[in-house]
């Protein structure tokens, strides 16, 4: 095997367990080869080599497929390690206890984001988290303001590619979508009223780590009618000062990002 074609084979077996980080907890082998663009039999050939080595389970009664145990240990070692994840948690404590709402830490992934951990509002009526699950970046507030400090390059790819709904709010059209990153990037936040998840307020901030480019988003997440215009804007010092705090502690000298472009 060339090393071109071993790089392309390793390149489809990545994106065949990626496929599992969002949609469906279960896909089945037509499924991903649509999505994927690659032909049924070698999608299932990668589906057997990943069920041997314990990283996806198959359901003989559906014939579909889910992450395994391996796969879930891999991932419950990546987030015990994560330097974000351990310099965020003590911050994202502090966030809580000040706005009373749930508090998020999330990482750029390939293809979106994830949220790494989140400390839960203590009221009886709260929003939670799917850790792990990996959600696009043109949608919600920490998936927004990721994607204002992105590069060009990155933050075009993403501009140029299909923006599906995931509510009726979300922005779908890329000229307005373009508009509101560049406001995020003046107000140095970004702020969501059920972009992405409906009945859902939030505002976040990015995270930028030693080489200055933005590796997450901090965010205060609630209930729409807790978490509406006045209050997001009483929780922007409070998420702004946090995400400096946790950027310093990724190594990020630079200003707070509020200037109106990159760092």
């Amino acid at each position: 095997m060339s090393e071109q074609s071993g790089t392309e084979a390793a390149a489809r077996v990545t994106d065949v367990l990626l496929a599992f980080l969002q949609g469906p907890r279960s896909l089945g082998v037509s499924a991903l080869a649509r999505e994927l663009d690659l032909s049924k039999a070698v999608v299932h050939r990668i589906l057997q080599t990943l069920v041997q080595r314990g990283l996806l389970t198959a359901d003989p009664a559906t014939r579909e497929y889910h992450l395994g145990p391996a796969a879930a240990a891999l991932g419950a070692r990546a987030l015990r390690e994560s330097d974000l994840r351990k310099v965020a948690m003590p911050l994202l404590r502090e966030l809580q206890q000040a706005t009373g709402e749930t508090t998020t830490i999330s990482a750029l992934v390939p293809g979106g984001r994830v949220y790494l951990d989140q400390v839960e509002s203590i009221r009886e009526i709260k929003m939670t988290v799917e850790v792990g699950r990996r959600f696009p970046l043109h949608a919600g507030s920490s998936s927004t303001c990721i994607l204002a400090f992105l590069g060009p390059e990155q933050q075009d790819a993403v501009l140029q590619g299909r923006l599906e709904a995931t509510t009726a709010r979300t922005i779908t059209d890329h000229d307005l979508l373009r508009e509101r990153l560049t406001q995020v990037r003046l107000a140095g936040v970004a702020q969501s009223d059920g972009e992405r998840q409906a009945g859902a307020g939030s505002v976040a901030a990015p995270v930028f780590g030693v080489d200055g480019a933005v590796h997450g988003a901090v965010s205060v997440c609630g209930p729409a009618d807790r978490v509406g215009p006045v209050a997001r804007e009483r929780f922007v010092p409070l998420v702004v000062e946090a995400a400096d705090r946790i950027s310093r502690g990724m190594g990020w000298r630079g200003g707070l990002p509020t200037s109106g472009g990159r760092p």
